[in-house]
């Protein structure tokens, strides 16, 4: 059985046939920047699931590949929304409510309505539409894996815009996770508004911006 076709039974199955939002995020561990949910409606349909086949987590593919099947996920969906929790939101909350709550926002942004929701992974979280969570969805349910991409995207896009607010820490290479010229740069020139203080590569910089303003 082709790949695209064990998808489309398990969303078919999950959903019931019911209009069915596929749930995912990105930039949970990140340490600058917000982290951005999506949530995808597509039509259950066969077709839609052939034209997409080759969808699928969006850490997985390559940024060229990304940008051009979100314009085909774009183009074959019923609804998108998306929806984001600031750094200052992530450190209030902490990250996994900070995620849910970008989650919410995202199917809340949905300009139809729909019955249930598929999240990938093992928990789920309170919301007016009902939530399954899916082990392995971006792998295993083209409606997650959609959501998957779409928010990549969209994050990306974003971090790239944050560089040219926030210059010299290489936000559109690394679009905030904590690589080693991402560390350089913040040990360098200390926390911007969009780092998250909470996160320890963070911390550690301001713990360590103190002391050395302590010694001078």
């Amino acid at each position: 059985m082709d790949g695209w076709m064990r998808r489309y039974r398990l969303d078919l199955a999950l959903s019931g046939g019911c209009r069915t939002a596929g749930v995912d995020e990105v930039g949970r561990g990140c340490i600058a920047g917000p982290v951005v949910a999506a949530s995808v409606v597509l039509p259950l349909e066969r077709e839609t699931y052939e034209e997409l086949k080759d969808v699928m987590d969006s850490k997985q593919l390559k940024p060229d590949v990304r940008e051009r099947l979100a314009d085909r996920i774009r183009a074959k969906a019923l609804a998108v929304g998306i929806g984001m929790a600031s750094p200052e939101e992530i450190d209030r909350l902490n990250i996994l409510q900070a995620t849910q709550l970008a989650m919410k926002r995202s199917l809340d942004a949905l300009d139809i309505p729909v019955d249930l929701a598929l999240v990938d992974g093992n928990r789920g979280f309170r919301h007016r539409v009902p939530v399954l969570p899916v082990v392995d969805g971006d792998a295993r349910s083209l409606l997650v894996a959609a959501a998957s991409v779409i928010a990549k995207v969209f994050r990306d896009r974003l971090m790239a815009k944050l560089d040219e607010g926030f210059p010299g820490y290489g936000f559109s290479e690394h679009v905030g996770y904590g690589t080693r010229a991402h560390l350089e740069a913040l040990r360098r020139l200390g926390p911007s508004v969009v780092h998250r203080l909470s996160f320890a590569p963070v911390r550690a910089c301001v713990g360590e911006k103190e002391q050395m303003s302590y010694g001078s």
